[in-house]
């Protein structure tokens, strides 16, 4: 099983003051106890460790951020960067769907690497992942 967690998806495991918090929580675990390939991005960490340390204590922020780093370190979390040939990917994206002006440039490099990487799963609430026709699939 291959999943790509977005934003939503970490700030969701991390903060126990969201909403489906545990429902997240559970599938995550899951997904390890069944050793999946985990996924995620340069610019979806940009934006959870920007969300954190806007919604958590500091504390807490730095341990979700130093969680994070340790997951990419034992390799049970695969980074994936936006490199040169990803950005014009993204911009070919972000002009198919002008019509489209609320998918984020992030969620759109998100459809990117997904796209390259086989990858259906993504543990998100953002719908229009499942609005563009890419064949992906919003889970939990």
């Amino acid at each position: 099983m291959k999943l790509f967690i977005d934003t939503w998806g970490w700030v969701n495991l991390f903060n126990r003051q969201e909403d489906h918090h545990l429902k997240v929580t559970q599938y995550y675990r899951e997904a390890r106890r069944k050793q999946g390939e985990i996924y995620t991005s340069d610019y979806v960490l940009d934006e959870t460790i920007t969300l954190l340390f806007r919604r958590l204590p500091v504390a807490l922020a730095i341990e979700a951020m130093d969680s994070l780093q340790q997951s990419i370190l034992q390799r049970y979390l695969q980074l994936e960067w936006i490199t040169l040939d990803r950005f014009d990917q993204i911009r070919t994206l972000r002009l198919k769907f002008q019509d489209k002006p609320l998918i984020s440039f992030t969620d759109l490099s998100s459809m990117v690497i997904m796209q390259e990487l086989n990858i259906t799963a993504i543990l998100t609430a953002d719908a229009h992942f499942s609005h563009v026709g890419l064949g992906f699939q919003r889970v939990p």
